[in-house]
């Protein structure tokens, strides 16, 4: 395995950074991109050994930060849900003038929600991936429910996420209301894999039998026990990548 950092723009010109896994000796069988958490960032522990298991397995895979993350230029109190959408469509576009379109998506948590969406935005992509994705994006309103109305009142308030604080902006409250993650799946003609913890204690599973229920198929379901919502274990994180891998063999 081989890494390149990587640089490219958004629809706002704002630059984000970005880590390619390639495979070692071997041209890549085809390219995929890996969506982080809310809040998260590329070099997270599920993140960077799940990307690097894909590319052990032959999938080339680009992992970036959101932008106001991580490396990635901007302001993330300005940031919302269409901004996550835009980055990765700009990621796969980066891909397809540098290198090669994407075949396959991967999400964690609202990645995997943005990736949903996305999925149904780039012609190449014929698989995707979500890991403890919520079914709904009012899943996400709850996270500072407590502070909607100072955020609605003063335009940003400053919020307890996973005991870090992060301001959050009034455009990332309204901006969640423009989209439906069912719609999305119902309108979704390419094959998914749902992958959940029964013991995830931040997005519970039921949310990953409502996107299987919504999902056409073909669509498959792997229950990922004794993992935490953020993968922190690095065997865990290699396990995954490694199911991931033989599943999307058959598509890509």
């Amino acid at each position: 395995m081989k890494r390149e950092k990587v640089i490219f723009k958004n629809s706002k010109g704002l630059i984000l950074s970005g880590s390619l896994e390639l495979p070692e000796d071997t041209t890549p069988k085809a390219f995929a991109i890996f969506s982080h958490c809310f809040t998260c960032n590329k070099n997270l522990i599920n993140v960077k050994f799940i990307s690097e298991t894909l590319s052990e397995n032959g999938i080339a895979t680009l992992r970036f930060d959101f932008s106001g993350l991580g490396d990635s230029e901007g302001d993330f109190a300005k940031t919302d849900f269409t901004s996550n959408i835009d980055d990765l469509l700009h990621a796969a576009q980066f891909l397809e003038d540098n290198y090669e379109a994407p075949k396959l998506l991967v999400g964690h948590s609202l990645g995997g929600a943005a990736s949903i969406i996305a999925a149904n935005k780039i012609e190449s992509v014929k698989a995707l991936t979500t890991i403890g994705t919520p079914s709904t994006l009012d899943h996400i309103r709850r996270v500072f429910n407590n502070k909607l109305d100072e955020i609605m009142i003063n335009g940003s308030a400053m919020v307890d996420v996973a005991g870090r604080e992060m301001e959050i902006g009034r455009d990332f409250v309204e901006d969640l209301s423009r989209y439906s993650i069912k719609r999305s799946l119902n309108n979704l003609q390419k094959p998914i894999l749902v992958m959940h913890s029964p013991e995830d204690d931040m997005v519970n599973i039921d949310h990953a039998t409502n996107i299987f229920m919504a999902a056409r198929h073909p669509k498959s379901f792997i229950s990922l026990d004794n993992v935490d919502h953020l993968i922190k274990n690095i065997k865990d994180a290699r396990y995954i990548g490694r199911l991931i891998s033989a599943w999307s063999s058959k598509y890509i």
